[in-house]
């Protein structure tokens, strides 16, 4: 395993952008997290992100298998050319997009932003040979698995709840789902810190290694806890910018919608981290949502706020990509 010689100054550095881009991966997905249990009326806004905040940091006791980092870390692109400057420039990439999203509202992936941004970083500096193709395949192919994964989950909770409850008042469904609905959030927000933290963790790891503080076994207890902690402290802040396109510009809610979107979308994201998969919570919600809608009436779902959503995700990779390769660029000449 080949090392590369990195100050201690640099090294703090980039450690420090990274947990930079947890906080804002927690920060951007707050909204994706507490949307649907804030505009269903169960929760207020800082109940929500306190609750999601806590069960973002809980996940670092049950996610004990690091498949998502490992992925991240050593599965997207060749560990032989990692180095602080390839690693500058995926963060300043990600960052970048992450940035823009946020400002104009729109509910883009950190996670694809994360990828594109290795991306960008290691094409620019050895070419398309340092991608690892296996990889970034599987990550390309849940970027429309997980969305549909989401929409077919969600849908099916829905029609099944609705076949359960036939018989139920609105009343007594609206009552049930609201304490039920705690329960799903609480799930949902669980799912996104054991695969979005990871991510971090990842890219932490593969510049400990580079520079030879770490092994490729597991990446040092500290780090798994600053990302976690990082994370959730994001979360705790939250994005409010765009938790209105995503619990109630897509499709109106009511509890028992919210809390088959969260199921649908929790189970997904379990699914995925189990897998080690870094999928984005951005697309799995989404496609939750859009499926609890869509099993009401496909003119529930404002299908122009979707598509505007899904051009987003179309755009990610490769803007994080192009901004990450000039970060590299600048990164190469100023360290």
């Amino acid at each position: 395993m080949h090392t590369v010689q990195i100050s201690l100054n640099i090294l703090i550095f980039l450690i420090a952008l990274a947990l930079i881009f947890d906080f804002m991966n927690g920060f951007h997905d707050a909204a994706n997290a507490i949307a649907t249990v804030v505009s269903t009326g169960v929760l207020r806004p800082q109940t929500a992100v306190a609750m999601a905040a806590f069960f973002n940091l809980a996940a670092v006791f049950v996610f004990h298998q690091l498949h998502v980092a490992a992925s991240v870390g050593k599965g997207t692109i060749d560990p032989a050319i990692v180095d602080h400057v390839v690693v500058f420039g995926a963060l300043i990439g990600a960052i970048f997009w992450n940035l823009v999203t946020w400002y104009y509202g729109i509910p883009s992936s950190s996670s694809h932003a994360l990828i594109g941004g290795l991306v960008g970083a290691a094409v620019a500096k050895a070419g398309t040979g340092s991608l690892v193709a296996s990889g970034l395949i599987k990550t390309i192919l849940f970027i429309v698995l997980s969305p549909l994964l989401g929409f077919i989950l969600g849908s099916l909770m829905m029609l099944l709840v609705s076949w359960i409850f036939v018989r139920s008042t609105p009343r007594k469904v609206d009552s049930w789902f609201r304490r039920a609905q705690l329960l799903s959030a609480s799930m949902y927000s669980l799912g996104h810190g054991g695969n979005d933290a990871q991510k971090t963790i990842g890219i932490i790891w593969m510049l400990l290694i580079a520079s030879g503080n770490a092994g490729p076994d597991s990446p040092p207890m500290w780090v798994i806890i600053s990302c976690y902690c990082a994370i959730s402290l994001g979360t705790l802040f939250g994005g409010w910018r765009i938790v209105k396109t995503m619990g109630q510009k897509i499709t109106k809610l009511k509890p028992v919608g919210g809390f088959c979107a969260e199921t649908g979308g929790a189970i997904t994201l379990f699914i995925a981290t189990a897998m080690g998969v870094p999928v984005s919570t951005t697309h799995t919600i989404t496609g939750a949502i859009v499926g609890v809608g869509a099993s009401q009436r496909m003119s529930a779902v404002r299908w122009g706020v979707a598509s505007d959503i899904v051009w987003a995700w179309i755009f990610t990779i490769p803007a994080s990509a192009f901004v990450a390769a000039v970060a590299w660029w600048v990164g190469a000449h100023v360290f």
